[in-house]
């Protein structure tokens, strides 16, 4: 039986349908204009978490959806609050997360002659959502529905809700409509383009296959391109966010591809020697330049299994289908026989050549620090990473063993995303090792979010990389010719900051130091702070 909401206050609807979506944190600051908001949300049973900038508590959100599935919840106030979580709405649709934006607002009546702190948040938040609906008198059900439903629907990505302050605690009318059904999977239909798919996955010799994030939004989609690579001995390349549907350590995983010009040597002949490359769920939102048109579809056969329509021109197909990448998959092995592939070995020497190209077998770096930190942690480990030189080469070099256990920002690459999106995904599973890489750069950012762990009582090591530069960017200044220009900066005593806010530190500069603060850090009952030092000039010819 349907339940009964007349009478009930705008935020109760709203919250209970949130609940109902499986959501149970949301993240923000509190203001005036959003704590009946966020008094409703704790009524129903959905936590409120306290941060120390809207922008976090977006990521934090973010971590949360990555290991439950229920979307994200960000609470901000009026004005400045939303401006300060802008960045994390535009991360939310880049890379294509279901977040609800909750903000309150002064009512449109009285914005009529009072105009203090207020701007249009609608507007504003237009070019970076799917939706954006202002909370008003009635079909409030519908509203609440039609949010959660465009959140997840397809692609995910951020919808906002604008509560003007004296309509949140009004008893809302509503349609009494039922909440609307999930799309079921839609597969490829039968005729001619399948049927010529099918004969070529029958007699690929050298076929390949790239696997992007929309997989992960797919139900299923993970396992079904393990099985369909095994079944039909395909290697497979990821994006950075597909990392681990299938395990790194399996023979057909080439890991993962997207911003490194090292990794690209040994993975884009493969792919241009390819006679067949399949796309599933392959969004290259993640990816470089770099990967613009890297084969070309009228001399090699090219199947794409999207989840929407090419509008991005960064690559194009032979045959394209739009539908749910596990049912497509499922659709194009359906009743073909498997035979021999690679003969050669090349995907073998390949991935041979990538477990040492970024300084694995170094005795201190980059990539010694992501190793050790890697054998710490037991297989089902959550990583998170933030912007930087270091994302690159750890996206390249930490092994994944599942899905989502490594969560960053791919689509905006924005910094300061690592230690609230850990944050996020602890709260989500307070049992599951989770670790945070960061730069220095990177968390003197967002400082204060160490606090915040403190205050939740999270034993996340916090593993930061201490070489005081903006390490790319001086790569990059140098590879072109300028002069090196506002990317270094003095040292902080990093351990001694972890200490200072309540967790733990420790600086380290060897593996085996690394290694035996990691065992401490993971059996520690509050956060600890472990700051890597090495030499600035330590990625040269690592990326």
């Amino acid at each position: 039986m349907a339940e009964d909401k007349s009478g009930m206050l705008a935020v109760d609807i709203i919250a209970r349908r949130l609940y109902d979506a499986g959501c149970r944190f949301a993240f923000g600051i509190p203001g005036g204009e959003v704590i009946a908001m966020i008094d409703a949300l704790d009524r129903v049973g959905i936590r409120f978490i306290l941060t120390k900038h809207e922008n976090n508590a977006g990521f934090m959100a973010e971590g949360v959806y990555h290991l439950t599935g229920a979307p994200g919840i960000l609470v901000t106030t009026v004005g400045p609050g939303l401006a300060n979580g802008f960045n994390v709405v535009a991360n939310a649709e880049q890379d294509r997360v279901p977040l609800i934006v909750l903000t309150g607002s002064v009512d449109p009546e009285e914005a009529l002659t009072y105009n203090h702190q207020v701007f249009d948040h609608m507007a504003v938040l237009k070019p970076v959502t799917k939706g954006s609906f202002a909370l008003g008198d009635g079909a409030v059900d519908v509203l609440a529905d039609r949010a959660v439903r465009l959140a997840l629907d397809d692609r995910p990505g951020p919808v906002h809700i604008d509560l003007p302050m004296s309509r949140q605690n009004k008893p809302a009318a509503c349609v009494g409509a039922a909440p609307r059904a999930v799309n079921s999977a839609t597969a490829p239909a039968s005729g001619p383009e399948l049927e010529q798919a099918k004969e070529w996955l029958a007699a690929a010799q050298r076929p390949i296959m790239i696997a992007g994030l929309d997989v992960l939004n797919s139900p299923g989609g993970a396992a079904e391109v393990a099985a369909f690579c095994e079944r039909f001995n395909i290697p497979l390349i990821t994006s950075y966010k597909a990392k681990g549907i299938v395990p790194e350590d399996a023979p057909l995983a080439l890991g993962g591809a997207g911003l490194s010009p090292t990794a690209d040597k040994s993975l884009l002949p493969l792919v241009k020697n390819a006679d067949l490359i399949l796309l599933a769920g392959y969004d290259p939102i993640e990816m470089r330049t770099g990967w613009r048109n890297v084969w070309d579809p009228r001399h090699q056969n090219v199947v794409e299994i999207a989840a929407a329509t090419n509008d991005h021109y960064m690559h194009q197909s032979t045959i394209s289908f739009v539908c749910d990448i596990a049912a497509g998959l499922r659709a194009l092995g359906d009743g073909v026989s498997a035979a021999a592939t690679w003969t050669n070995g090349a995907p073998a020497a390949a991935k041979e050549a990538l477990a040492g190209a970024f300084g694995q077998n170094e005795a201190w770096g980059p990539a010694a620090i992501v190793e050790t930190v890697r054998a710490a942690l037991p297989r089902n480990g959550v990583a998170t990473v933030d912007s930087g030189a270091h994302r690159i080469l750890l996206s390249q070099v930490w092994s994944c063993f599942g899905e989502r256990q490594l969560l960053q920002s791919t689509g905006l690459c924005t910094m300061g995303c690592a230690l609230p999106l850990a944050i996020g995904a602890k709260v989500a599973e307070p049992d599951r090792p989770v670790v945070c890489f960061t730069g220095d750069a990177g968390l003197e950012m967002i400082l204060g979010e160490l606090a915040t762990l403190r205050d939740l009582k999270l034993a996340v090591p916090v593993v930061v990389f201490v070489d005081k530069s903006l390490a790319l960017i001086e790569l990059k200044q140098r590879g072109v010719g300028l002069k090196n220009l506002a990317v270094d900066f003095d040292g902080t005593d990093f351990a001694a900051v972890g200490q200072a806010l309540g967790g733990r530190g420790v600086t380290v500069a060897s593996r085996d130091a690394l290694a035996s603060a990691m065992q401490e850090a993971l059996a520690a009952d509050t956060f600890t702070v472990l700051a890597c030092t090495f030499d600035r000039k330590a990625y040269d010819g690592r990326l």
